[in-house]
């Protein structure tokens, strides 16, 4: 039974101080096993993405399958990500991709 008018005191908590929310998008590259092509992206989730691709849900990417991941790059805004994925879209040359990112020839 509590005392009439007693309070219970709490300890103070710290302020609380919401800092920017750290949210990662990620700029993917991937290369077709069975033809060699490559398809750039950007997502969320990577691996999720991924088994979109290889399950045949992307009509783009489905003739292609199966798909391995070759390269990424995370990004803080998705619009930043958009941005580097329209760079690496523009490049078109197969080579030029290959000698940037440094992928497997």
């Amino acid at each position: 039974m509590a005392l009439r008018g007693s309070r219970v005191r709490l300890p103070s908590a710290p302020p609380l101080h919401f800092s920017r929310r750290i949210c990662v998008f990620f700029v993917y590259v991937l290369q077709s096993g069975a033809a060699g092509r490559y398809y750039t992206g950007s997502t969320k989730d990577v691996g999720h993405r991924l088994e979109q691709h290889n399950d045949g849900m992307m009509k783009a990417t489905r003739p292609y399958r199966p798909w391995r991941l070759v390269h990424t790059e995370a990004f803080e805004t998705l619009v930043d990500a958009r941005r580097r994925e329209r760079e690496i879209k523009s490049w078109k040359s197969r080579g030029r991709m290959q000698a940037q990112l440094g992928l497997p020839a």
